[in-house]
């Protein structure tokens, strides 16, 4: 016979990837509608919001907050190495490795 808690804890689980991957596409949605009325607050805190679901979709996926930043952050380092579109332009990739350096320090 199955282990019914086991089941309904799996149950759980995989609603809650479903919830967050639901709450992460409306993020984005929110964030091409906060776009055109330029208020730096709203838009900061629609884009927390995605990031942070991001974060809690990775931890139920398993991988941990750490691990993803780290994911991050090469991705990041690499993009500007490569010469990425945004890197030439702005340098925003490099930019962002620098962050994640400045906040391990």
């Amino acid at each position: 016979m199955p282990d019914s808690g086991r089941e309904m804890e799996i149950g759980r689980n995989i609603r809650t990837i479903e919830w967050l991957k639901t709450e992460l596409i409306s993020g984005v949605a929110q964030v091409y509608k906060q776009l055109p009325k330029g208020r730096d607050d709203l838009l900061a805190s629609t884009l927390a919001n995605v990031v942070m679901h991001c974060y809690l979709l990775g931890r139920r996926l398993g991988i941990s907050y750490s691990k993803l930043e780290a994911a991050v952050e090469r991705k990041a380092k690499l993009n500007a190495e490569e010469g990425h579109g945004i890197e030439e332009w702005y340098q925003d990739l490099s930019t962002l490795v620098e962050h994640f350096e400045a906040r391990r320090n």
